[in-house]
């Protein structure tokens, strides 16, 4: 196990294969969630996830969860539900409300890991252009959504949430969509699950992954705040006010 000193923001990350099998990924422990160290880790495949009450604790699995952008697939049902478009999405048009939310859907449950402190980190990062949230709205209300960090064209999703019924997982498809569109290879999902297998997700073996990963940021990604240049559903009748 390695301990990264807190106090060394620009410090080096091990190699993330040297990561444990057993907690599967377990790379790191210990640093910080400064800027600076956060964006090393995305930029070598490395995601913190802990407990509020514990060190923070670096993780890259083997294998790697993901999307293909231009294969997430879409049921018969959920293709039904995006035609109505009785909603409408943005991109980082209330970042903070998303990570809240997040934050929300996971509380009482074991493994809460979305704190104020991670919150906090995100939000500076976002400030910086480099996280962003998707939105999706209905007649005012945010009714789901999700946000990640961006490296040059690469996404790596952290938490997604759903007030009602198909609400992330349109949140997940206009993402992918638009990240396609900008040339993203891959949208991060970092741990598979059966929810992320049914929309699609693959798992990819992690030297494959980190291959992809040191390709997509080293080409030039959208820059700011992010907004749809696809056509999107963007009713303004269904988007709240922040």
């Amino acid at each position: 196990m390695y301990w990264l000193d807190p106090n060394t923001p620009d410090g080096a990350f091990p190699d993330p294969e040297l990561a444990l099998d057993e907690p599967n990924g377990l790379l790191a422990m210990g640093g910080d969630l400064s800027p600076q160290r956060l964006r090393r880790a995305y930029a070598q495949g490395i995601f913190p996830w802990y407990n509020p009450d514990e060190s923070v604790l670096w993780w890259c699995p083997d294998p790697r969860t993901v999307f293909e952008t231009d294969a997430v697939h879409i049921s018969r049902r959920l293709r039904r539900t995006l035609a109505k478009a009785d909603y409408a999405v943005t991109l980082d048009e209330d970042f903070n409300s998303v990570i809240s939310n997040c934050a929300g859907t996971r509380a009482g449950n074991p493994g809460t890991w979305l704190g104020p402190e991670m919150r906090a980190a995100y939000a500076k990062l976002h400030a910086l252009g480099d996280a962003h949230s998707i939105e999706v709205w209905r007649d005012g209300t945010l009714i789901g959504g999700l946000y990640g960090v961006a490296l040059g064209r690469m996404f790596f999703g952290e938490s997604m949430f759903s007030r009602e019924s198909d609400a992330s997982k349109i949140a997940l498809v206009w993402l992918a969509r638009q990240l396609h569109a900008w040339g993203f290879p891959l949208l991060d999902g970092q741990v598979g699950s059966d929810h992320l297998y049914r929309m699609g997700a693959i798992d990819l073996p992690r030297s494959k992954f980190l291959k992809i990963v040191r390709q997509a940021i080293s080409k030039p990604g959208p820059s700011g705040a992010w907004h749809f240049d696809i056509d999107a559903p963007a009713n303004p009748d269904h988007i709240g006010s922040r």
